[in-house]
């Protein structure tokens, strides 16, 4: 587990209505609200965050 969340956000954000990833620990990826950083994090398996990666890009599952 890592010691500490390394928030990122995408190449494609021009503005601040984003979600931030960590996804430096192979165990666990987190995602929040850019904008409301302070309210928590969803906590995600690597495999159901895949999922949603490929979803998102418009790829059949």
């Amino acid at each position: 587990m890592a010691d500490k969340p390394n928030w990122r956000t995408s190449s494609y954000t021009g503005t601040e209505n984003c979600i931030e990833v960590a996804d430096n620990d192979p165990t666990l990826v987190q995602v929040r609200d850019s904008k409301a950083k302070l309210r928590g994090s969803m906590k995600l398996q690597p495999a159901a965050w895949a999922v949603f990666v490929k979803f998102s890009k418009g790829a059949k599952l």
